[in-house]
C-alpha cells in the first residue's frame, strides 16, 4: 500500500507558480512560489522534491548559503547534500487542517550570502487512515406505534476525519421489514441518515427492534463504522415538536466570559401531557464544539462553556434537537459568527541577523531581516514597526510583512561597541497592542585610530655618570582600537646623533616604551640629546604617531679646577714673577688663572690663600684670582715671597686645586738674580728648582754665545767679501730681518713667540708679538694676548706691556740669562726670533 501511495503521490505531484513578486531583501532576489503535493503520513526522510533544482540554486552552494526551512513547526528539512526537501516529522492532515478540503502548509525557505526568502506551499493530500465512527455506539429511539408509514426518524451522522473520496460516502442498514434508510443533505455538506417507516408498527406484536447502521467511506480498501439502533415502540404521539425558526443566525465576540448567553431556541408541541414536554439537546456535535458550548435542556438557551477564540474558528454551526415526551423530535440549526477582538499582540521574528558589523559599514547596509505576524484580522492585524532607541539604524519595509534593519549613519566602535536594538511592533486595533523584540548588534573594530601619546613632548633630566642600563624615561601612547589594531609598539626613528652612535647611547623597549641609557652620560661631552620616538599599532595598514623626547644631561661636580697659570716648569717648579720694590698698595702683581670643565655652580671658582711667607703683604681676589700688594714693601720683608693659592669650585662637595706663586721684589732682572740664588724664606722645593733652572739657563746662554762667536769667526775666515762683516754695522743689520715660524698643533691653543732685538744705544728692547691661538703651549689655555718686554741698559730693568701672566713669567725666566749676556753686544741691531712650542 505504501508503494502505491508513494507512486500515486508522485503522479499527482505538481509544481505551480501562484504569482511572481519581487522580494527586495539583501540581494534583491526574485522569489516565486512553488507548490508540492504529498500524501499525509509519509515516513520520515521521504523526498518531497528537489528544492535546490526548483529554486535554481546550486547544490555545492547550499552549505555556504545555509539553506534552511523557516516554519512554526519543522515538518520538513532540506538536505544540503542533494538539495532535496525531506519529511522530518509525522504529518497528520486531520490535525493540521481538520475538515478543510484543501490542506496547505506554507513554508519559507531562507538562504544566506546573499539573503533570499522563497515561499513554498506543500499540499497535504488525504489518505484513508480514519474509518467513519458514530458519536455513540448505541442509538435509542422511541417510536409510537401510530407512526404512519413514511415517517422519518433522524439519526446522528457518522464522523469521518478524512476528506474527499476518503470521507463518509454512504450508510447501510441491516435487513428488516419495517424500516428503510435514506440520507438527507445536512449543513456543512454532511450526510445525515434517516430511518423511514415502511410498514406500520405494532407494539403488541413487537415492542422493540434492533437494527445495525453501518457508515462506509470511499477509500480503497473501504473503511466502515457501525452503531446499534435500539427502537422501542411506544404508544401513540402523533405531533412532533416544531421550532420557531429553522435557522438561527447570531454573532458573538470572542473572549466573552464563560456562561455568556449565545442564543435561545424555542420549540412547541401541540400534544398534551408528557408528549408535549420538550427536551433540548445538541445533535451531531464535534468534541471541540461540545467543549465550547452548552444548552439548557429545559429552556433551550445556548451558553458559552469555554473561551471562544476567533483565531481558532471564525464561525460555528450547531444543530439542536427538540424531543417531546412521546419520542418525536425536530431539529434546527444555529449559525454562529465569531467577531474578532484585538486580543493578539503582533510577533516579531528575526529570520536572519548578521554576526558581525564593522564600524566602517556604509549607511544602508542590511544588518537583519525580520517579519511580523498578528493572528487578528482587519485593522487588528495591520502591523507597523519602529525602533525604540535612538540608534544609527532604521527599518525598511518589504513584501509579505518582511522588514529589513539597515544602518542609518556612521558607526564608531570606540564610542559605542554594542547596540541593543529593540523593535516594537504595534497593530491597528483599539486599543492597539504591541510587542517588542531586542537584538544585540556588536560593532567590529577597524584600524581607524592612530596611537596618541599622553604628552605632546617629553623632557627628562638625567644626571651624568648614570649607571648603564638604567631607565631614564618612559613614553606612553594609547590606541582606542582593540586587538592588533590597539597593540602599540615603540621605536626610535630619529635623533641628533649619528645612527651608529645612537645605539650606544639609548634604546627603547618596544612593548613598554621605557627608554634605557646604554652608557654613562658625560655632561662635558653631551649636554642634551634630541630623540624622536614613534608609536605604531599592529593594524593593517599600520598607523603611527611621533613624539619628541629631549634628554638633558645634568652636571655633577666630577671635575676639579685646573690651574692654567702659574704653570709649572719642565722640572716641576713654579715660575716666578718680579714685583717692583716701590709698588704701591693695590699694585697688580699677577693673576691666578683656572678653569673648571663642569658647568653652573660646579664651575663657579673661588680663590683662597692657603699659605704665605709674609701674611698681609699680598691680597687675593676671591673671584678674580688677582694677586695685588696689600701694603708697601718694608725693610724687614724678604725680597722673595711665596704664596700657596687654592682654587675651589662651587660643587657639593667642592673640588679644589692648588698653585704656588714665587714673587721676587726687584727693580731689574739683574737685581732679581742674586735673590734667586739665596735660600728662600720658606723651605720650598719649588723655589730650589727655579734657582737651578736659572743657573742652567745662564750656562746655556754662555755656551750659545761662544757658539755664535765661533760661527761668526769661521764665516769671516772663509769669506773674502767685506760685506760679510756688515753684520757688525747697525745700518746693514737693520736692513735684513730674518724671520721664521714654527706651528705647534698638538695642543688646544698653540701660541708663537717672536723675539725682536732692536738697536738702541741706551736700551735694548725685546718684542714678543702675535701670540695667536694657532701657536700656544699645551698647558696654556689663556686668551690671545701680545707681550712686549723691554730691557733697559741703564737700570737693567725688564718691563712688560699687555701681557698674559703665563707668557710673562715664562719669558722672564727663559730669557733673563740671555739678556744679561747680550744686552751690551755689538750687533744690537740684529734681529733674533725665538720660537717656542
Amino acid at each position: 500500500m505504501g508503494s502505491r501511495v508513494k507512486e500515486r503521490s508522485r503522479t499527482r505531484r505538481r509544481r505551480q507558480v501562484l504569482f511572481p513578486f519581487l522580494l527586495p531583501l539583501f540581494c534583491g532576489a526574485l522569489s516565486e512560489q512553488t507548490r508540492y503535493s504529498i500524501p499525509e503520513e509519509m515516513p520520515r526522510g521521504s523526498v518531497v522534491g528537489n528544492l535546490a533544482q526548483d529554486l535554481g540554486l546550486q547544490v555545492p552552494d547550499l552549505v555556504t548559503r545555509n539553506l534552511r526551512v523557516s516554519a512554526d513547526k519543522e515538518y520538513f528539512t532540506v538536505s544540503v547534500e542533494n538539495g532535496n526537501l525531506l519529511v522530518s516529522d509525522r504529518i497528520d492532515r486531520e490535525s493540521l487542517c481538520s475538515q478543510k478540503p484543501l490542506c496547505v502548509v506554507p513554508l519559507e525557505i531562507v538562504a544566506e550570502n546573499p539573503l533570499n526568502v522563497f515561499h513554498i506551499n506543500v499540499v497535504i493530500e488525504d489518505i484513508n487512515d480514519n474509518p467513519p465512527h458514530f458519536p455513540q455506539n448505541s442509538i435509542a429511539l422511541q417510536i409510537n406505534e401510530l407512526a404512519i408509514p413514511g415517517t422519518r426518524f433522524g439519526l446522528e451522522s457518522a464522523i469521518d476525519a478524512d476528506v474527499g473520496s476518503h470521507s463518509l460516502q454512504s450508510y447501510q442498514l441491516s435487513s428488516n421489514k419495517h424500516f428503510s434508510l435514506t440520507v438527507k443533505g445536512k449543513a456543512e455538506g454532511k450526510n445525515a441518515p434517516e430511518l423511514v417507516l415502511e410498514k406500520p408498527l405494532d407494539r403488541e406484536q413487537q415492542s422493540s427492534l434492533l437494527l445495525v447502521l453501518t457508515a462506509v467511506d470511499g477509500g480503497d480498501p473501504v473503511l466502515s463504522g457501525t452503531a446499534q439502533i435500539h427502537i422501542k415502540v411506544t404508544d401513540a404521539n402523533d405531533n412532533a415538536p416544531v421550532f420557531s425558526q429553522d435557522v438561527y443566525k447570531v454573532s458573538l465576540r470572542e473572549n466573552v466570559p464563560r456562561g455568556t448567553s449565545v442564543v435561545k431556541v424555542t420549540a412547541t408541541d401541540r400534544d398534551e401531557g408528557i408528549n408535549a414536554e420538550i427536551i433540548y439537546a445538541f445533535k451531531t456535535l464535534r468534541d471541540d464544539v461540545g467543549n465550547m458550548f452548552m444548552i439548557d435542556q429545559h429552556t433551550g438557551e445556548v451558553q458559552s462553556k469555554d473561551s471562544i477564540d476567533f483565531e481558532v474558528s471564525s464561525s460555528y454551526t450547531l444543530s439542536v434537537e427538540a424531543m417531546d415526551g412521546g419520542g418525536m423530535a425536530a431539529e434546527c440549526k444555529i449559525i454562529l459568527e465569531i467577531l474578532d477582538e484585538n486580543d493578539n499582540a503582533p510577533d516579531v521574528v528575526f529570520t536572519s541577523v548578521s554576526n558581525s558589523i564593522t564600524e566602517d559599514a556604509k549607511p544602508g547596509t542590511v544588518i537583519a531581516l525580520f517579519k511580523t505576524h498578528d493572528k487578528d484580522s482587519g485593522e487588528n492585524g495591520q502591523v507597523t514597526c519602529f525602533i525604540k532607541e535612538k540608534v544609527p539604524f532604521r527599518i525598511e519595509s518589504s513584501a509579505s510583512n518582511y522588514y529589513k534593519l539597515v544602518t542609518d549613519g556612521t558607526l564608531d566602535r570606540e564610542q559605542t561597541s554594542e547596540y541593543n536594538v529593540t523593535i516594537i511592533a504595534t497593530d491597528g486595533g483599539q486599543p492597539p497592542l504591541s510587542s517588542s523584540s531586542t537584538v544585540t548588534l556588536r560593532i567590529g573594530d577597524v584600524n581607524d585610530n592612530a596611537p596618541v601619546f599622553h604628552q605632546a613632548a617629553y623632557v627628562v633630566h638625567v644626571p651624568e655618570n648614570n649607571p648603564p642600563g638604567a631607565s631614564i624615561a618612559q613614553v606612553s601612547a594609547s590606541d582606542p582600537d582593540v586587538g592588533p589594531n590597539g597593540q602599540v609598539s615603540y621605536s626610535i626613528v630619529a635623533s641628533d646623533l649619528e645612527p651608529r652612535a645612537l645605539s650606544s647611547y639609548v634604546s627603547v623597549s618596544a612593548h613598554s616604551g621605557v627608554v634605557f641609557a646604554q652608557r654613562a652620560f658625560d655632561h662635558e661631552q653631551l649636554r642634551a640629546l634630541e630623540l624622536t620616538l614613534q608609536a605604531r599599532d599592529q593594524g593593517s595598514p599600520a598607523l603611527r604617531a611621533n613624539v619628541s623626547l629631549r634628554v638633558l644631561v645634568g652636571d655633577r661636580n666630577d671635575n676639579a679646577p685646573r690651574v692654567l697659570y702659574p704653570a709649572l716648569g719642565p722640572d716641576g717648579s713654579a715660575l716666578f714673577d718680579t714685583v717692583p720694590r716701590a709698588a704701591e698698595p693695590g699694585y697688580l702683581v699677577t693673576k691666578v688663572v683656572a678653569v673648571d670643565a663642569d658647568s653652573g655652580h660646579n664651575a663657579w671658582l673661588s680663590y683662597h690663600v692657603l699659605q704665605a711667607s709674609e701674611p698681609g703683604l699680598f691680597s687675593l681676589g676671591l673671584r678674580t684670582g688677582e694677586v695685588r700688594t696689600a701694603r708697601a714693601l718694608g725693610d724687614r720683608d724678604a725680597a722673595r715671597q711665596r704664596l700657596l693659592v687654592a682654587v675651589r669650585d662651587g660643587g657639593q662637595p667642592p673640588l679644589s686645586a692648588t698653585a704656588t706663586l714665587l714673587l721676587v721684589f726687584a727693580d731689574s732682572l739683574q737685581e732679581a738674580l742674586p735673590d734667586l740664588t739665596d735660600r728662600p724664606v720658606l723651605s720650598d722645593p719649588q723655589a730650589e728648582l727655579q734657582f737651578y733652572l736659572v743657573v742652567a739657563l745662564a750656562a746655556i746662554s754662555v755656551l750659545f754665545l761662544l757658539a755664535v762667536i765661533l760661527a761668526i769667526g769661521l764665516r769671516l775666515r772663509h769669506s773674502s767679501s767685506p760685506a760679510a762683516w756688515g753684520c757688525f754695522q747697525p745700518a746693514l743689520c737693520s736692513k735684513t730681518r730674518p724671520s721664521g715660524s714654527l706651528n705647534y698643533n698638538e695642543g688646544t691653543l698653540p701660541y708663537s713667540y717672536n723675539l725682536y732685538v732692536a738697536s738702541d744705544s741706551r736700551k735694548t728692547r725685546f718684542d714678543f708679538l702675535t701670540m695667536t691661538p694657532e701657536m700656544v703651549p699645551p698647558q696654556d689655555l689663556s686668551n690671545e694676548a701680545s707681550l712686549v718686554i723691554s730691557v733697559n741698559e741703564e737700570n737693567n730693568k725688564i718691563s712688560s706691556d699687555a701681557v698674559a701672566p703665563a707668557q710673562v713669567s715664562f719669558v722672564k725666566k727663559c730669557f733673563k740669562g740671555i739678556v744679561l749676556f747680550y744686552a751690551y753686544e755689538t750687533c744690537l741691531s740684529s734681529e733674533f726670533k725665538y720660537l717656542y712650542s
